[in-house]
């Protein structure tokens, strides 16, 4: 792997699985319930201009990293409680790249992005909590990839989004040496 391949999948990309078994469910479960403390502890002593810096060239800054996690959480959550309350629904996709693009993105202090995962990821947390394994196996409609995807897969990538834009971070500050 080239360096800007690393830094652009520093824990590699998301290797597809649908019959995650119940112990990497837990595993799942679990980077959703601690994710945003994490996240927290990571970030807290950023200073605006480290928030301001790309992880990467060409990449995203801190800041729009943080808030295309609440995005995305809060999409995800959402298309969750679809799939569990309707028969395959077919979900709405956005484009990530220009919601990263707009001001809240771009100019906003991470704080309120970082409440919002927080109270996402308790609920989530929650809800993965009281599902069955049938529930699991309840699915979703993506149009764009033309897929149906299950809620098992579907938390698998999850977890490995929050892994995956962390180590992004991550690597920033150690590289920096914050």
């Amino acid at each position: 792997m080239d360096n800007l391949e690393h830094k652009k999948f520093p824990i590699g990309k998301f290797q597809e699985n649908n019959t995650s078994c119940d112990i990497e469910l837990e595993s799942h479960i679990k980077v959703i319930k601690n994710f945003p403390e994490k996240l927290k502890k990571l970030i807290e002593d950023f200073s605006d201009e480290q928030l301001d810096t790309p992880y990467r060239e060409g990449g995203w800054t801190v800041r729009q990293l943080v808030n295309h996690l609440a995005d995305s959480h809060a999409n995800s959550f959402i298309r969750f409680k679809l799939a569990l309350t309707e028969q395959n629904p077919t979900i709405k996709p956005y484009d990530e790249a220009k919601w990263a693009e707009l001001q809240d993105s771009i100019s906003m202090p991470v704080k309120p992005a970082m409440k919002m995962l927080k109270g996402i990821h308790q609920r989530w947390y929650v809800l993965l909590k009281t599902m069955t394994n049938k529930q699991f196996e309840k699915t979703f409609r993506h149009p764009e990839k033309e897929n149906d995807y299950n809620l098992r897969y579907f938390l698998a990538f999850y977890a490995w989004h929050c892994n995956h834009h962390f180590a992004h971070i991550e690597n920033l500050k150690n590289e920096k040496a914050w």
